[in-house]
């Protein structure tokens, strides 16, 4: 049986969306290297996760919406996520469709570039080709080899040397209809001692058997900071897989802050190479389980130069018959003198038949290092309660608000106040259920 059928998509389906967008003959190759690769390649080994009866490939990828001229066309699902008064830098797209765009004059004034992947493809085809899939390579398993085919729409964002970027900037990525697929591919690079926030929502709107694959390449410069917040609310009907890896230069700074707040089952797998000397990577994560959803989610860090320091930061909250695997793995290799790598996992438990498993690893070739874990896994605190309702606070609501307060430390880190806000309803929305 040939790949073409056993993936249900063709060479000339991705052949005629790649020139479709103008895309240059390199990421063409890319693609289609891409697909035969991904018959003979193994889906990744999860702990304590079989996802080989999940929807990883049954879809239509390339779906397209049309283009609108206002906030005001967009999908509620959208606008929901969106601030109009300070929407100034924002992209959106759907399925395989960039839909939106707004990009303020003063933000290319500085030399910035945010666009559109497919834009970027054909107007800084050589910056792009610099980087892109430098970090995350099509060979590692089937889902990276899917992605790298069916790359379907994703966002460039160039940040030159020296540039600070003050305000927030804004991607959402919406997957809508039958069978449909959103695989957007993020890449960022922060030129020496820059500064960028970038912020991203992924949502669902109607339809059945929809998948998200995506994935994020961050490249941090020397000196320079980097804050990437996701949120994603995605519907019990899509199979999310989120793939992210940042490469971080001398005395740079990368920031993650997470909500994987979906319905649907998930893979997350966020790793952090501090490759400079005095580098940093901060890791902050949260999820809340329902039904019977399943989530397998990393957070990983890799030391390689000296000096360098990460801190890993995740929560869940499990009811119902939900099961979470949170794993943390902090590397340091041999010659990364200095390092100092510290990490959390921390769990509550709000069902008997909810299950959560925080696992912890520290893989340490070096010596001279610092290095510690923390990891728990336990039930809404009775003292807490009792004195919450000692003060007249019913027991559900003093349970939520023990709840949003063990969360609070990662959503109140979200840069985009809009977005910060759809998070704690999606929270609550979750927690009532």
């Amino acid at each position: 049986m040939g790949v073409d059928t056993q993936l249900r998509f063709s060479r000339e389906a991705i052949t005629d969306f790649s020139k479709a967008n103008q895309e240059p003959d390199w990421f063409l190759e890319k693609r289609l290297s891409a697909l035969n690769a991904a018959e003979g390649l193994a889906l990744p080994a999860l702990e304590k996760t079989k996802i080989d009866k999940w929807n990883y490939d049954q879809y239509v990828p390339f779906q397209t919406a049309g283009r609108v001229q206002s906030l005001a066309e967009l999908d509620e699902a959208v606008k929901e996520q969106v601030d109009e008064a300070n929407a100034k830098n924002l992209l959106v797209q759907k399925n395989a469709s960039s839909v939106y765009a707004a990009v303020s004059p003063e933000l290319k004034a500085q030399g910035v570039i945010f666009t559109d992947l497919a834009t970027a493809l054909r107007e800084h085809g050589e910056l792009v080709q610099k980087h892109l899939f430098q970090a995350i390579s099509a060979d590692e398993h089937k889902l990276a080899a899917l992605h790298t085919a069916l790359v379907n729409g994703g966002v460039f964002l160039y940040v030159p040397k020296n540039v600070e970027v003050t305000e927030p900037l804004q991607a959402v990525f919406e997957v809508a209809g039958e069978g449909a697929l959103i695989a957007p591919h993020v890449l960022i690079v922060a030129e020496d001692n820059s500064r960028v926030a970038y912020v991203d929502t992924f949502v669902s709107s109607t339809g059945k058997g929809m998948v998200a694959n995506s994935a994020v390449e961050v490249y941090v410069g020397a000196g320079a900071h980097v804050q990437v917040a996701s949120v994603r609310t995605l519907s019990e009907e899509v199979h999310d897989y989120a793939f992210r890896r940042a490469v971080v230069d001398r005395d740079g700074k990368m920031e993650w802050i997470l909500g994987e707040m979906n319905d649907g089952n998930t893979v997350a797998n966020n790793t952090t190479i501090l490759k400079g000397k005095g580098s940093v990577g901060d890791t902050k994560s949260i999820t809340v389980g329902t039904g019977q959803q399943r989530q397998n989610l990393t957070s990983q860090v890799q030391h390689i130069g000296t000096y360098s320091e990460s801190m890993m930061l995740s929560k869940a909250v499990m009811t119902d018959e939900a099961v979470a695997i949170l794993n943390g793995i902090t590397k340091i290799e041999h010659g990364a003198t200095k390092a100092n790598g510290e990490q959390a996992e921390n769990i509550l438990m709000l069902s008997e038949k909810a299950r959560g498993d925080a696992n912890p690893i520290l893989l340490i070739d070096e010596d001279d290092v610092k290095a510690g874990h923390a990891a728990s896994v336990g039930r809404v605190s009775e003292e807490s309660l009792y004195y919450l309702m000692s003060r007249g606070i019913p027991r559900k609501q003093a349970e939520k608000l023990i709840i949003l307060g063990f969360l609070d430390p990662v959503v109140a880190e979200i840069p985009l106040e809009e977005v910060k806000g759809r998070l704690r309803q999606a929270l609550e929305r979750k927690l009532e259920r």
